[in-house]
């Protein structure tokens, strides 16, 4: 199987609250600092687990890593209610996304935190 685009991630999310309508808040602009905030929630259990359980549990041990991967699952579940409650669209992303890469690779970090390093 091949890894999941940002598309198909949407479209998944999109089935999903189609499922848990009136259940679950709505995908709307107002709704995206929640969004961020239940994901920042999930990235927190992601957190404890690398801390209670170490890196080595999470690459060695099937029962630790499907915990860390489900837990990872939903905090990019909420990322991406995040894009469609802002109506951000795949394709908009994917350029946002390259384009950062681009200047990221152009950047010298080292010079520009050497205040700091």
């Amino acid at each position: 199987m091949a890894g999941l685009d940002l598309g198909t991630m949407m479209e998944l999310q999109d089935e999903l609250q189609e499922k848990y309508k009136g259940k679950w808040e709505p995908i709307q602009p107002d709704r995206s600092y929640f969004k961020l905030l239940w994901m920042i929630e999930e990235i927190g259990e992601v957190v404890a687990l690398l801390k209670k359980r170490g890196e080595t549990a999470v690459m060695e041990d099937p029962v630790i890593r499907a915990h860390f991967l489900e837990e990872m699952s939903d905090v990019l579940m909420y990322y991406v209610d995040t894009l469609e409650c802002l109506h951000v669209t795949p394709e908009e992303f994917s350029e946002a996304y390259l384009k950062k890469h681009d200047r990221n690779m152009g950047r010298d970090f080292v010079k520009e935190h050497s205040s700091y390093l």
